[in-house]
């Protein structure tokens, strides 16, 4: 068994139709008509995922600013947010990025 969060958000992100999955920057990047939708990976003794968000920014900015050491809502459309094995990023929230940030990716959102 592994303490690697992400496992569950990579097989879900290579599930969507059409998907390639590379490397960028030594994170995994997930791509969908060649535009990226996220990077996922560890670093810095944590993990970070990154999304493409539009209806969700909103969330991700005040989230952002209620823990700025566990989300960055930059430049939009890219959000990030770090987590660890003991404190994973909740599920609920990153199955909710990580369909938006598909769907943005092919253009259905």
């Amino acid at each position: 068994m592994t303490d690697d969060p992400t496992i569950a958000m990579r097989q879900r992100a290579s599930e969507y139709p059409h998907v390639d999955e590379g490397t960028a920057c030594t994170q995994a990047s997930f791509k969908a008509k060649k535009k990226a939708f996220l990077f996922v990976g560890k670093r810095g003794g944590r993990y970070k995922a990154m999304f493409k968000l539009k209806g969700s920014f909103g969330e991700a900015q005040k989230l952002a600013a209620e823990h700025p050491d566990d989300f960055q809502a930059g430049k939009p459309p890219w959000v990030t947010a770090r987590f660890s094995p003991e404190n994973p990023l909740p599920e609920q929230l990153w199955k909710k990025w990580l369909d938006e940030s598909y769907a943005l990716s092919v253009g259905q959102k």
